[in-house]
């Protein structure tokens, strides 16, 4: 069964791929689609036998891989909880993408191979999260950063998609440097890639050191930062965050593979995995908690002003993403996993409910030219309503009455403020992901205002003020499909929105939005008792690493009742100002942005970083190679070689035919002066 789930992907790539000129469109959406649903049912399959029955799990050996010296590497599938709940987040939401796409890009000319690399983007997903050993792994993470590139550059004839694309690949190649390293420095200490001998091997390592950059360190502390660097450049973490907006230029499925199943939640799971290691390493550790819980703080604070609605639902993955290692660095791994479970529903649910109103708004984006679609679109606007209460985590506290996330991220919140009780670093986690809830509150629900309600508007002008940065081409922002067009581009200005009455979607990309809402509605009650509750170890069956911080389970329910109330009063003021900012006082955000238009443009420029890194990194790195193309390569190598050569060759030969002038006189004044120096060489030799 196991084989089947993660290699049908493959053969759907497969078939797309190499045959979907032959066998038509149509065939291949019906043919990848239909392959990723039979993987969803047979891996809910897997999740009731091994995660909520009692199968231990299993591992199957493949084939022995590859042999050097002492290293052996089999390619294996491991089948534990871990994997069990990651096969039912990414082959669920991955065959729902499927259907989605099949209505969303209808009219693409290209769709044989758009459904080719989401299916081979499922596959890389499934080689990582069914790996056995740290080379697998990282064939699965690299294939699922190729992946990427290709779907956020699908639309390769647009220069900001290419761009984007190209921004993904590098920055995340940045983070994969880091996690090569550590599963170098791995090996180097346990002489080992599998995941059972190296957790069994980690213990007899505590206290030992490595000599690195002229400083003695303690060797696990390096790897699990070192591995944890893969899992800032993959979840898009502060520093390596940059590329994630930008890949909203690939189309709208693509995002919610990207946001809610796939790529981003690949960071989480492998510090998850190798929990063993953090658990040894407890620096390593603070610093996931403090990234986590500044991540948290800083996308959310962005996600307040940004007018592109994929780009609000962007960052919001991004805060939420830092709620996660928030929990793993605190030692509460299946709260973590528990939050990547349920935000996989509701965020999956918001980006295609997002891509029912482009799709309305004949592919407008920008929130400010919206307005009033609760009328035109009652279903998508129940659905992204749904979705908002469960992204805010909308529940009744000491009950079990709740959206999904009210359950998780709760939780989040106070195993960090029980472990803050003895780490600072925790207690920070616990500060910023208050913040956090009451921004994400605030952001969500203005995306919810200025889209469904009000009145519906025709242009951005009077609307928050635009940034001074005319860079930022989220202010006109649209998604680009030119649906029946090869250029796959539009004039930003020359839609005619104004004449194009908004309209509900088909009803194959509604069907994905009412099973995901279902996801939002009970994935959090129905499965905390599994993920943190009285099922804990029955659930996990030791998947995870439970040593010392178990203990955070059980303290999280003798914490203060104001601790337990705090997200919910976060969650509640930011739905009231935002009430008050966006419905019962229109005009005030225009007033505060006015009010501070240092602040607002700060956040509208995401803090500077993409400026900020293009200075560091970006021009000196252009200078660099154009010194080496212009000065060593053209100037140096080509210069005194085979240009200089063939140059000086042809100088010689410019003397040589001026030489050749066809006049007689010329050739017997040459042969006299030859004649000349002949009889001047023998008398000068006679003297002698």
């Amino acid at each position: 069964m196991i084989q089947a789930i993660v290699f049908l992907p493959l053969l759907g790539f497969l078939i797309a791929g190499a045959f979907g000129r032959w066998i038509g469109a149509r065939a291949s959406e019906i043919v990848t689609t239909s392959l990723l649903l039979i993987c969803a049912v047979l891996s809910w399959m897997v999740f009731l036998d091994v995660a909520i029955g009692h199968n231990e799990g299993h591992v199957t050996v493949l084939a022995n891989w590859m042999n050097a010296g002492n290293l052996s590497v089999d390619w294996a599938l491991r089948v534990d909880t871990l994997t069990a709940v990651m096969l039912v987040v990414v082959n669920t939401v991955s065959s729902l993408v499927h259907l989605y796409s099949v209505g969303y890009m209808h009219e693409d000319p290209h769709r044989s191979r758009f459904f080719a690399y989401l299916s081979l983007f499922t596959f890389a997903m499934l080689m990582l999260v069914t790996s056995d050993n740290l080379v697998q792994m990282f064939f699965g993470w690299e294939g699922v950063g190729l992946a990427s590139y290709l779907l956020i550059g699908f639309w390769y004839q647009k220069p900001s998609a290419n761009a984007a694309a190209i921004k993904a690949f590098v920055v995340n190649r940045v983070g994969d440097f880091g996690f090569a390293l550590g599963i170098f420095l791995v090996y180097q200490l346990t002489q080992s890639l599998t995941f059972s001998e190296v957790f069994a091997a980690i213990p007899g390592l505590e206290g030992k050191e490595i000599h690195i950059f002229g400083l003695d360190a303690e060797a696990l502390e390096v790897a699990a930062f070192l591995l944890f660097i893969g899992a800032m450049g993959k979840s898009a973490q502060f520093f390596l965050h940059t590329w994630l907006p930008d890949a909203m230029e690939g189309p709208t499925p693509v995002s919610a593979l990207i946001h809610a199943a796939t790529m981003v939640t690949a960071g989480v799971f492998m510090v998850a995995r190798l929990s063993p290691i953090f658990e040894h390493a407890p620096h390593a550790a603070t610093f996931v908690t403090l990234i986590g819980a500044i991540t948290a703080f800083f996308a959310a604070t962005v996600g307040l002003v940004q007018n592109d609605i994929k780009r609000v639902i962007a960052y919001s993955t991004c805060s939420q993403l830092g709620y996660m290692f928030v929990a793993e660095g605190v030692g509460a791994y299946s709260l973590g996993v528990f939050h990547l479970f349920t935000h996989a529903f509701f965020k999956a649910l918001l980006f295609l409910g997002a891509g029912s109103v482009i799709h309305a708004m004949h592919h407008e984006q920008d929130m400010r030219n919206m307005g009033g679609l609760r009328k035109d679109i009652p279903f998508t606007f129940a659905m992204m309503t749904i979705g908002t209460l469960a992204l805010t985590g909308v529940g009744i506290p000491h009950t079990q009455l709740g959206f999904a996330g009210y359950f998780s991220k709760d939780a989040i919140i106070e195993a960090a403020f029980t472990a803050g009780e003895h780490h600072t670093a925790a207690f920070i986690g616990f500060i910023s992901t208050v913040v956090a809830a009451a921004l994400t509150s605030f952001y969500s629900w203005r995306l919810v205002f200025m889209t469904f309600f009000g009145s519906r508007r025709e242009s951005a002008h009077g609307h928050e003020a635009h940034s001074h940065d005319a860079t930022h081409h989220n202010d006109h922002a649209h998604d680009d499909h030119a649906h029946g067009h090869d250029d796959h581009a539009h004039d930003d200005h020359g839609h005619g929105h104004g004449d194009h009455t908004p309209h509900e979607s088909p009803i194959v990309m509604l069907i994905p939005l009412a099973v995901l809402a279902l996801g939002a509605l009970a994935a959090g009650a129905v499965f905390l008792p599994y993920f943190a509750g009285h099922a804990y170890d029955e659930f996990w069956k030791g998947a995870l690493y439970t040593g010392e911080h178990n203990h955070i389970l059980h303290e999280m329910h003798e914490i203060p009742s104001w601790v337990g109330l705090s997200p919910t009063v976060a969650m509640i003021g930011g739905f009231l100002v935002s009430l008050y900012v966006y419905v019962l006082k229109p005009g005030t955000a225009q007033k505060l942005a006015a009010a501070f238009p240092r602040l607002y443009d700060f956040l509208l420029n995401k803090w500077y970083f993409d400026e900020l890194y293009d200075r560091i990194f970006v021009r000196p790195a252009f200078a660099i190679g154009r010194l080496f193309w212009k000065g060593g390569d053209g100037a140096i190598i080509d210069g005194l070689g085979p240009d200089g050569v063939a140059a000086r060759v042809a100088d010689g030969a410019r003397i040589a035919v001026r030489l050749q002038t066809g006049y007689v006189y010329h050739y017997a004044f040459a042969m006299l002066i030859g004649v000349a120096a002949v009889a001047t060489w023998f008398v000068a030799g006679g003297m002698r």
